[in-house]
């Protein structure tokens, strides 16, 4: 049962953690719709100053998008839609004073504390930190391998390739085996998206005065998937036009092949193959963080997501309700989980949003219900592929080209509009489509 109130003036208090697709669609649309009139205080917390729609960053690590362009400050989103902004991350719970333990917060570059560690108070908490990548303790993956969960791996990435092709090109071309070769560990959406992206940003790339690097010959990109196909998610005759598209593009795919170990210079799968490299980046697996890990007593499982009920809320206290990757929400329709998906955070956070303030008036909160609408993915500019489901088709339709390419932008359009309404949407992408005619395709910094 929702207690009333806490502080001064009698507010309610909710706090979402995390300030991804989910938890700030929830921060920013609570803060209008009760922020605005005082009913409650809103509080979002996150680690980052900046969010990014995080199925955007295999572009900025490609170089094909600007992370400045795309970047959205919470302090601002927070000032233009009534909810409080607190810079931190989550270490704790103490689930009977009701507070979240933030750790310090440490200047990257000199070490010296920012913040201390604090406790925040709330009367509900809404847990929405996302997923990160799992590499299942493969030797060498932390130290030789990239993943691509934040903005500034995405980043670390894109200045990695940026550096090396300036460096063969300095050399008159690649000379060692693994020179200009990127290994993407994984074949699904995240590693099919970048291979295909980085399959056009490297040949724009080298348009621009890179004269001893052959693009067709010296850059080179491979696919190691553990499961016998690319896209194993997608339906097969999907998965056929995917791999079929990026051996087109010579993009080497190794499909029935698990990774065994990440050196500085390659990888290695199970059947001894060895694939070199210069990058690797791995997008096989995901989790929730580490510290979700039975915290504050909470039922987890063994990729640490909080377990909640159909309401969304966790199942040894109705208080706290978990949203998007970090959740493991049954899917009674199919026997199994909610899968973690942005289309998943985005239903969850309109979800809560409708009935917070049933909860907060001491009422149930309703059964949520998953409605599948399909999966896409972007091939860069060669395709887009995907399968469409829910109330446009009685099954499932299999789509593949500039439809499926429209669908897919438009999932961007959707999460912006729900941020920032129909006004600014529409003048910020007339912006972006007249500035984009203007500037090199690939970021050159």
């Amino acid at each position: 049962m929702a207690q009333d109130t806490q502080e001064e003036g009698g507010l309610h208090r909710i706090v979402i953690v995390g300030g991804g697709a989910g938890g700030l669609e929830l921060a920013t649309r609570l803060g209008d719709r009760l922020g605005r009139r005082r009913r409650v205080q809103v509080t979002l917390v996150d680690r980052a100053r900046t969010h990014l729609w995080k199925p955007l960053l295999h572009q900025v690590a490609a170089g094909s998008m600007d992370l400045n362009d795309h970047a959205l400050d919470y302090l601002a989103q927070a000032r233009w839609h009534h909810f409080q902004f607190q810079l931190g991350h989550m270490v704790g719970l103490d689930r009977a004073g009701k507070c979240v333990l933030l750790g310090p917060l440490l200047d990257p570059e000199t070490g010296e504390e920012v913040l201390p560690a604090r406790p925040l108070s709330y009367d509900t908490l809404v847990l929405a930190v996302g997923s990160q990548t799992n590499d299942f303790g493969t030797p060498g993956a932390q130290a030789h391998a990239i993943a691509l969960d934040m903005p500034e791996q995405a980043e670390r990435f894109r200045s990695r390739l940026l550096n090396a092709c300036l460096r063969a090109n300095a050399q008159g071309g690649p000379r060692n085996p693994w020179d200009l070769h990127v290994a993407i560990i994984g074949a699904g959406a995240t590693g099919v998206e970048l291979a295909a992206e980085l399959h056009n940003s490297t040949r724009e790339l080298v348009a621009f005065g890179l004269d001893n690097i052959d693009a067709e010959r010296d850059l080179r990109i491979s696919i190691i998937e553990a499961a016998p196909r690319v896209l194993p998610a997608l339906p097969e005759r999907l998965s056929d036009a995917t791999l079929k598209l990026l051996e087109s593009l010579n993009v080497q795919v190794f499909t029935g092949e698990r990774v065994t170990s990440v050196g500085a210079y390659g990888v290695r799968t199970q059947s001894g193959k060895d694939v070199p490299a210069e990058i690797t980046v791995w997008a096989a697996g995901i989790k929730a963080p580490e510290f979700l890990r039975e915290i504050g007593g909470l039922e987890t499982n063994r990729m640490n997501q909080l377990v909640v009920n159909e309401r969304l809320q966790t199942t040894r206290d109705p208080d706290i309700f978990a949203i998007g990757d970090c959740a493991a929400c049954p899917w009674p329709e199919k026997n199994g989980f909610v899968p973690p998906r942005a289309q998943s955070a985005h239903q969850q956070a309109s979800h809560l949003i409708r009935h917070l303030p049933a909860h907060i008036a001491g009422r149930e909160v309703p059964a949520w219900h998953y409605r599948d609408f399909g999966s896409l993915v972007s091939l860069g500019d060669y395709s887009t592929v995907g399968s469409l489901m829910g109330g446009l088709t009685k099954g499932s339709l299999m789509i593949e080209g500039v439809f499926a390419g429209i669908m897919y932008a438009s999932l961007y359009k959707m999460h912006e509009y729900a941020l920032h309404g129909f006004s600014k949407v529409f003048f910020d992408t007339l912006a972006r489509f007249i500035t984009r005619r203007t500037e090199p395709h690939v970021k050159l910094h």
